[in-house]
């Protein structure tokens, strides 16, 4: 067995390595970018080394650095988790070359693999069924479209080296397949470096069901079952479960030989997956084969009883699997979600800090996380922020704990996917196991956040107030002397979604009564702890998480929802004179990022819905365009400037 272990990684899974090694009692070292200074993987090793900047192709997918650090503290073996350098046979080469045990598959697999156009040729020779398209060398439009023809409309256009949906058009009838070949070509060349292009059959309503396998390097292949992915957002799978709600055992049986023959036909050793597509009539389809662990391996794991990760690095030790495909048995239904920094709505990432992450507990809940309350998201990696799994007797019981431990997950001070993922938990389509691919492209979702705070959330957050006043009001401060001197009662005010609420508080004997327009209430703390506000409402306990942001904001936790009340800011004489005049506006960034495009100059006359800059963050653009007819009146920051969330972009006063 190993003695020390690097992990080329970051987030979440470097966590779940790092945990695995400890119990093996292997020495766990991590990587990290100037990004991830204080990151919870870099606190969690025995060593740590700086590879680069904060952008991961300076840092992550740095070979020759990541190697460098391996030698210099001392590893014999690299873990690649996923993402990254994971499925990157030039890596794998390389740390052989250096000595090094690459704690995956040999390269020669992950090349053959890599492409989709020759994996798709490995299954068949395997006799393993493929969507039925066409993947020949002829790459002209002519005989792109032509072979389109023949397979028929609806179809796909995919890129042979893509990946979570890049380089993919779905494409209706022919007059579309120019521009839908001509999209997939040009964005399959920005995010691969390759614009090759296979067509496949377009499968109405399928279902993502993938499956583990897991082989040693003295020829025995097992399969671990499978995993249900159809949940998906613009090709990311946003919720998993094992086993299918739609495989009965002697389809599981087929599907689980299918995958072992992929994997031998591959010279296969190490953890992999083997990804299918399943229609309506249970015929299914080799789709690919990732080459590496899947973000979704804990409901395998929970099922199965088995840890992938410490098998993973057994098997690079050189370790014989001891059990048999008839020696592995599965149990109960787990249920993955993953939890995005998101918009919910409109899958834009969200950054900053997280203010409070308060993941739930009990039986059959599991928490993988990379972050902790006081970390950062940041704009340069991937929002994911955990993974929740459940595990229970049957499904009913799983998708029941699912939808308790996703009202039980508070997290403040960031803009997450919780709304989401409670609502496809609670759909009926989902709880009856109808789900395909489309899912959410089908059923309308509600997830917008509440419109307005309920009288609850903010007699608590006035609580909260009154009970902290006191250690950090100034004596000059109003609120706090009326706390002191009791007087006509206390005023509150708590700004949420553009609307101000306004309170009065009466002191009494035992905690306050409260004013809120016609309403009346009364409260009083009864505990109070890290993260965490319990208070009694006209005698009904309820438990609030709470927290504050860098602005001094109560955010709150409330019943799975998740509420920001500020206390307006007073009038400042600037403001003012702004707010009366109504004519000037300031354009500010919606998120952290780089400025990338500064298309106008000052002093310069715009029409309304012009672009006037360009913001990359999270490896999105954002175009902001001008509200009204104008001038530019000031433009504070030049192309390339690095800015923050909120801050002002463009200064335009409206024409005339």
């Amino acid at each position: 067995m190993f003695r020390r272990i690097l992990i080329a990684n970051r987030g979440e899974i470097a966590v779940r390595i790092i945990r695995a090694c400890r119990e093996l009692g292997i020495s766990p070292v991590a990587v990290y970018s100037a990004a991830d200074a204080g990151a919870l993987h870099v606190r969690l090793a025995d060593a740590a080394c700086l590879i680069g900047p904060a952008p991961a192709t300076q840092s992550y997918l740095r070979i020759e650095a990541i190697l460098a650090a391996a030698r210099e503290l001392e590893a014999e073996a690299i873990h690649p988790g996923y993402g990254f350098l994971s499925e990157n046979a030039a890596f794998a080469r390389a740390c052989a070359d250096a000595g090094l045990v690459f704690i995956g598959p040999p390269p020669q697999a992950i090349e053959a693999m890599g492409g989709k156009i020759g994996a798709r040729r490995i299954a068949q020779e395997a006799g393993v069924p493929v969507v039925p398209g066409y993947d020949g060398a002829e790459q002209s439009e002519e005989r792109l479209l032509a072979e389109a023809g023949r397979i028929g409309f609806p179809l796909l256009i995919k890129a042979s080296a893509g990946g979570g949906g890049k380089g993919m058009r779905v494409v209706n009838d022919p007059a579309g397949f120019a521009a839908a070949l001509e999209g997939a070509r040009r964005e399959a060349r920005a995010a691969f470096g390759d614009d090759t292009v296979f067509l496949e059959r377009l499968l109405q309503r399928p279902r993502h069901v993938e499956i583990q396998v897991l082989a040693d390097a003295h020829g025995n292949v097992v399969h671990l079952g499978e995993r249900e992915c159809s949940i998906q957002r613009r090709h990311q799978k946003i919720l998993e479960e094992s086993p299918s709600p739609a495989l009965n055992p002697d389809l599981r049986a087929r599907m689980g030989d299918a995958a072992v023959r992929v994997a031998r036909a591959a010279g296969y050793v190490n953890a992999g997956t083997v990804e299918f597509m399943l229609d309506a009539t249970g015929q299914f389809y080799f789709l690919e084969m990732n080459t590496r662990l899947q973000v979704e391996h804990p409901v395998t794991e929970q099922v199965t009883g088995l840890d992938l990760v410490r098998w993973q690095i057994a098997i690079a030790a050189g370790a014989r699997l001891p059990f048999s495909q008839r020696d592995i048995s599965f149990r109960g239904h787990a249920i993955e979600a993953r939890l995005y920094a998101e918009d919910p709505v409109t899958y834009l990432p969200a950054v900053g800090r997280l203010a409070l992450l308060d993941p739930p507990q009990g039986p059959g809940v599991r928490v993988d996380a990379g972050l902790t309350t006081g970390d950062e998201v940041t704009v340069h990696y991937d929002p994911m922020i955990a993974k929740l799994v459940v595990y229970a007797e049957s499904r009913p019981a799983a998708v029941e704990r699912l939808r308790r431990a996703l009202d039980d997950f508070a997290v403040l001070g960031l803009t997450t996917n919780l709304p989401l993922l409670r609502a496809l938990a609670a759909h009926p389509a989902y709880a009856s196991g109808d789900t395909h691919t489309g899912f959410l492209g089908e059923y309308r979702l509600e997830v917008a956040p509440p419109a307005a705070p309920p009288a609850a959330v903010l007699v608590a957050a006035a609580l909260y107030e009154l009970s902290t006043a006191p250690r950090h009001a100034h004596v000059s401060d109003p609120f706090a002397e009326r706390w002191r001197t009791g007087g006509s009662g206390v005023p509150l005010s708590f700004e949420h979604g553009g609307v101000v609420y306004r309170l009065n508080a009466q002191r009494q004997r035992e905690g306050w009564q409260f004013t809120l327009a016609d309403e009346r209430c009364h409260g009083r703390v009864l505990a109070t702890g890290p993260g965490e506000l319990v208070v009694e409402l006209d005698g009904r306990l309820e438990r609030l998480r709470v927290a504050r942001d860098h602005e001094g904001a109560v955010l709150l936790a409330w019943r799975g929802e998740s509420y920001r009340l500020a206390r307006p800011a007073p009038l400042s004489a600037d403001s003012a004179a702004r707010a009366g005049g109504g004519h000037d506006a300031s354009l500010t960034a919606p998120m952290p990022g780089t400025l990338i495009k500064v298309l106008v100059s000052e002093g310069e006359t715009v029409r309304e819905g012009q672009p006037l800059v360009v913001l990359e963050a999270m490896k999105m653009e954002h175009t902001v365009v001008a509200p009204y007819d104008g001038v530019v009146r000031r433009l504070p920051y030049t192309q390339g400037a690095s800015v923050a969330g909120g801050a002002d972009l463009v200064d335009l006063a409206p024409a005339g």
